[in-house]
């Protein structure tokens, strides 16, 4: 055979190249490699599911928060700390379980949220108080109230608002079991203006040029503090619409941030996948936040009928913290807390207490916020009678605690609730907490991931 000009350097390339094998090759092969491999990790897998520990709960009642029914002699079946079955009766199991826990004629129901704490703040120190408290030693001081909050039925909270990012150490701690607390969504250093209310230190004079670490002016700064807070670790956005109560120097009704600011800030937030909570006592501030689209507004003080409609019609959340200014004008002069303060705090409470019964009944959503922190952490569970004082049914209130905190982080199905897939973040009293809300300030027992951390219980 004769070969044109250059055909024989193709033909040599040819011959000295191995033809590769076609995918399918390839793959075939690839797979008899990995088959023993895969063979491993499925006899693991199956190892893992065989060796899981596997709960029985009995009590004598369960609260179906969804339902609002009482069901007697609840059964829940628990595999790794999932719910995989709820039933009830008293015939035993199939198949025996691994552990039977048994609570008698308590009553049972999900693990409350609380979705406004500052588990690094201490009831006693308030005002100039706080000059003495380093990051770090609010960080220890975390630790002990994360435990009280668990041990209160708290198996999930929300905080809004800590120094240095001493939050995010806080609830990756707790994640990774080296000490005890609830399961914790954080937000970091809130995010606000200059000498505003949550963003900034207002307690020294000007010589210390001490700036707040979550001062951010502009809509281009705000952007990007936000994207700060992101980096280090959050899972929301606390911002300030308002001044506050327990900030020196600002008007509690005032407006901080302009919509333009409030709007960048929350895009922002958003297109992370982060929601934003914004501390809110004013009606303007209110408003502007809801124009901008936050998630939920903070307090909500002096919230007006544009608010109202407005958080109607956006789907807001509303967390009202109607228990915290028994606190703060019975005790909270002793604690720290400025005359300033206190004189604000008798401007909003009832007010705010009037407009919680408004807006529940025109039917706005609520969710359960109780500002712990300013008042003693463990305490949580006092605000549910006072929802039912000023407007809720108890199964409203139990409600707001649960099903609609779930939702508001963004978790239906997985908390506050007792059923198939949810966490089996459990809690239980002595006696019916529709008939007694305040039976839920002394929690018999405690479990989280079904881990128990308090035991009233007859375990077996």
């Amino acid at each position: 055979m004769r070969l044109r000009a250059g055909e024989g350097d193709d033909l040599n390339r040819a011959i000295a190249t191995p033809k590769r094998p076609s995918y399918f090759a390839r793959s075939r092969r690839i797979t008899l490699r990995l088959l023993p491999t895969i063979a491993g990790a499925i006899a693991i897998c199956f190892a893992a599911t065989a060796n899981a520990e596997t709960i029985e709960l009995r009590a004598g009642s369960m609260i179906e928060v969804e339902s609002g029914r009482v069901i007697d002699d609840p059964v829940v079946t628990i595999v790794d700390g999932v719910i995989t079955a709820v039933g009830s009766g008293s015939v035993a199991s199939a198949t025996p379980p691994d552990r039977l826990i048994d609570l008698g004629e308590m009553t049972i129901l999900p693990g409350l949220i609380d979705m406004h704490v500052h588990l690094t703040s201490d009831s006693d120190v308030h005002g100039y108080r706080r000059l003495a408290v380093s990051d770090v030693r609010a960080t220890i001081t975390g630790v002990v109230n994360a435990e009280k909050t668990l041990m209160a039925g708290f198996t999930t909270v929300r905080n809004v608002g800590a120094p240095s990012f001493s939050d995010v150490a806080l609830r990756d701690a707790i994640a990774e079991g080296d000490i005890k607390g609830p399961r914790m969504f954080v937000s970091g250093p809130p995010i606000g203006i200059t000498g505003g209310h949550c963003s900034d230190n207002n307690l020294l004079p000007p010589q210390y040029e001490a700036v707040g670490d979550g001062v951010a002016d502009g809509p281009w700064a705000a952007r990007a503090k936000v994207r700060h807070n992101r980096k280090f670790g959050v899972d929301l956005i606390k911002t300030c619409s308002t001044g506050g109560v327990l900030s020196k120097g600002t008007k509690v009704g005032a407006p901080q941030y302009t919509v333009e600011e409030l709007r960048a800030l929350t895009e922002e937030a958003q297109s992370h996948g982060l929601k934003v909570a914004s501390h809110a006592h004013g009606a303007e501030g209110i408003v502007n936040a809801l124009k901008a689209g936050v998630d939920t507004i903070e307090h909500a003080s002096f919230i007006d009928d544009e608010g109202i409609e407005l958080a109607r019609k956006n789907g807001a959340y509303l967390s009202m913290d109607v228990y915290v200014t028994e606190y703060i004008l019975g005790e909270g002069e002793a604690a720290g807390i400025l005359p300033e303060s206190l004189e604000k705090e008798r401007l909003v409470g009832q007010t705010q207490r009037d407009n919680f019964r408004k807006a529940h009944e025109a039917g706005v959503k609520m969710i359960f916020g109780t500002d712990a922190g300013v008042y003693p952490h463990g305490d949580n569970a006092r605000q549910l009678s006072r929802m039912a004082r000023f407007g809720m049914t108890p199964i409203e209130a139990l409600r707001a605690a649960t099903l609609n905190s779930a939702d508001a982080l963004g978790q239906s199905g997985k908390f506050g609730v007792i059923k198939v897939g949810a966490a089996a973040d459990i809690i239980a009293v002595e006696g019916n907490p529709l008939n007694e809300l305040s039976l839920l300030e002394n929690v018999d027992f405690v479990m989280k991931d079904g881990v128990v951390y308090k035991d009233g219980s007859n375990d077996k």
